[in-house]
């Protein structure tokens, strides 16, 4: 494990607080957030995640510096190929495009808990047991076969049980109230179906940490350098999803690219186990390597999508803005979630 000096994780979660703030009150006002405006607060983010990683460079060393660097880039990359969720989840409660940052905003405060719990659990269980990096290893070959075999599996945000628990516990009403998640009806408290949307994208960040974890792990097992590398992968989350909800499906190549990822971690992790448990004759794979091998690939799998375009009637239909057509498209403030 790193010796990180107490400084450095407070100058971490001072960054990210303030971070949060801001952003809260740059959006207290709910409006539509354009390509530019994204792109603007996906730079800055960007921008954050580098300064910091340089900061662990300086202070930690270059080992660290290329660790947090390498589960950065996985942690920013692997969620591309999910955004198409978040797409789904809009569209089936029909949110209108001005409170879909509310959304997000939430999601993102709920996917730093829980990723904090699932890094920290994961940390514990590899320090003490090795031979769970051969079943994280099969965990992320599935998923690449899912992958390059187009068989990921839907996801029905209705059905997911976050929500079904939510309705258990608190009436859900039809029609949205604005911005707020829950008003007052009869002398009762109920929640709006805005409260669900953000229980649907909690459900989601579970669903993406299944591939998420493990790969992380495979690049560092010290706490602060997972936690931290993923912490800015979320915090950009939002303004990437604005960015590129509406052009993912020029990407076409991008679903093979992780693919290719998820296998070379997967057999990362098992000659890092086989290097540990069977003999130190085993090689392991460096990070820079790591490094090295995430960066080509994903922007080859770019390069290629946009040098091969996808024929136009295989093309999913997103439109041009972070909602697919129909129900959630701009201009529509339709009320509550689709039967």
């Amino acid at each position: 494990m790193l010796d990180v000096p107490f400084w450095l994780w407070g100058a971490f979660a001072a960054t990210v607080v303030v971070s949060l703030v801001v952003d809260l009150l740059a959006h207290r006002t709910a409006h539509v957030i354009g390509f530019r405006e994204a792109a603007a607060w996906s730079g800055l983010w960007v921008g954050l995640a580098v300064i910091f990683g340089g900061v662990v460079f300086v202070v930690l060393g270059p080992t660290a510096g290329t660790e947090y660097t390498t589960a950065w880039l996985l942690e920013k990359s692997l969620p591309v190929d999910n955004l198409f969720v978040f797409a789904v989840i809009f569209a089936y409660f029909r949110v209108p495009r001005a409170y879909q940052h509310r959304v997000l905003f939430f999601g993102v405060i709920g996917a730093l808990v829980f990723r904090g719990v699932f890094l920290s659990l994961g940390v514990a269980v590899v320090s003490r047991f090795t031979a769970v990096l051969f079943g994280f290893a099969a965990v992320l070959f599935y998923s690449t076969y899912k992958l390059l075999k187009d068989e990921e599996e839907s996801f029905d945000p209705g059905k997911s049980f976050a929500v079904r628990m939510l309705r258990k516990v608190i009436p859900v009403r039809d029609d949205y109230a604005g911005a707020r998640f829950f008003v007052v009806e009869a002398g009762k408290r109920v929640a709006t179906p805005l409260l669900a949307v953000v229980a649907a994208i909690e459900a989601a960040d579970l669903i993406f940490a299944v591939d998420s974890v493990p790969a992380v792990l495979a690049v560092s097992d010290d706490a602060f350098i997972v936690y931290t590398s993923n912490a800015f992968a979320i915090l950009g989350l939002r303004a990437l999803y604005f960015m590129l909800a509406g052009l993912l499906d020029r990407f076409h190549y991008l679903s093979k690219g992780l693919a290719i990822i998820l296998s070379f971690i997967g057999v990362k992790l098992i000659l890092q186990a086989s290097h540990k448990l069977i003999s130190p004759a085993v090689p392991e794979i460096p990070s820079p390597v790591s490094l090295a091998v995430i960066v080509v690939v994903l922007a080859g799998s770019v390069v290629l999508s946009l040098r091969r375009p996808a024929p136009a009637e295989q093309r999913s239909d997103t439109g041009d803005g972070p909602d697919p057509p129909g129900p959630g498209s701009p201009g529509s403030d339709p009320p509550g979630p689709a039967p």
